[in-house]
């Protein structure tokens, strides 16, 4: 069995996080550059980097998939997919190894059904849109062809029902807003640390990335406008979906309480709520902008949101330690059957 990210590692990660933000001005500004469609395979336990011949690019695009072990054992099972959206300013291979690990740590302990984790190139800061011009056509290539690509290959659960859609920061944000555009495709929705959820993209907010570069990004990706800002954005796209959303529609947002992003994540909690949206709202206490600490936070308590949505409204997993248990009282009861119905004959 293998365990889950200790909280040791957590801690490591976290201190590595300071040197991750004294830097991430530089690293933002050099993501601005020559979009990289093809990163480096990322060496992680049943971890592989896939290459996709995206029609909307014009040429390869790689992408990371995690497949469980019951993948393997099972031939004929298909599983559901979890679409893991990275954040902005590092490279879009950051946090696989992390969160692949996490992911198979709680299938093994029985928090999680098995399923299949795709992670996508968005580039180090694509946004997950179309940029204006065409030089970065992120949303076109996961939709148009990164899905049908893991439906075709993998063996999935091939509609919304199968399929979580996930991330953090710039992630966070491109779950929401592919989440609502495309809610025929992804049948819930989490949005971890998610930004930028404010209406003015230019804010005079110290507490965001540096102003020059949101100038720089607002120039790429929209064209310099913030009103194509806005209305790419999750607020405009949560409200164009109230009254067209799903019976079933898991929401779920989680925020730091010490994260620089929490004012603009309390507004747009408080739009979901003004528009009927039904959602899971939490402020973490004591976590900063940082994905090790959102899941040394919530703990074992993360993945019901997953489990819920998998195995049905209300349903809960089965720990480890309670399925050989549940195992062995199911043998028993059969076992019974069986010694009842040859006393009858």
């Amino acid at each position: 069995m293998r365990p889950h990210i200790p909280g040791k590692a957590i801690a490591r990660a976290l201190r590595g996080g300071a040197l991750l933000g004294a830097t991430l001005v530089l690293s933002s500004f050099a993501a601005l550059a020559q979009p990289a469609w093809v990163t480096p395979a990322v060496q992680a336990p049943q971890v592989e980097r896939r290459l996709l011949d995206s029609a909307a690019v014009g040429g390869p695009v790689s992408y990371h998939v995690f497949l469980p072990d019951a993948y393997a054992a099972d031939p004929q099972r298909r599983f559901p997919v979890v679409y893991w959206l990275h954040g902005c300013g590092q490279a879009p291979t950051a946090g696989i190894g992390m969160m692949s690990a996490a992911f198979d740590g709680a299938i093994e302990r029985g928090l999680l059904p098995p399923l299949i984790v795709v992670f996508p190139n968005g580039l180090p800061c694509g946004m997950y849109t179309d940029a204006v011009g065409g030089a970065q056509p992120v949303e076109s290539m996961i939709i148009a062809d990164l899905l049908p690509e893991v439906d075709r290959t993998l063996r999935t659960v091939p509609d919304r029902s199968g399929r979580i859609i996930e991330g953090f920061s710039m992630g966070g944000y491109g779950a929401a807003r592919l989440g609502f555009k495309y809610r025929n495709l992804f049948g819930a929705v989490s949005i971890l640390g998610g930004g930028p959820l404010q209406a003015d993209f230019l804010t005079n907010d110290p507490g965001l990335q540096p102003l020059e570069m949101r100038r720089a990004l607002l120039a790429q990706v929209w064209g310099g406008d913030p009103a194509a800002f806005l209305a790419d954005s999750p607020r405009t796209l949560a409200a164009g979906a109230v009254g067209d959303l799903p019976t079933r529609f898991p929401l779920r947002q989680l925020i730091g309480a010490e994260d620089s992003t929490l004012p603009a994540n309390r507004e747009f909690h408080g739009l979901l709520v003004a528009l009927g949206i039904a959602h899971d709202y939490r402020e973490l206490p004591g976590v900063d902008h940082a994905m090790p600490a959102v899941l040394a936070a919530m703990g074992d308590e993360f993945w019901r949101f997953h489990a819920g949505f998998l195995l049905g409204p209300g349903a809960e997993p089965v720990p480890t330690q309670g399925r050989m248990a549940l195992a062995l009282l199911t043998a028993l009861v059969a076992l019974a059957g069986t010694i009842a119905l040859v006393v009858r004959r």
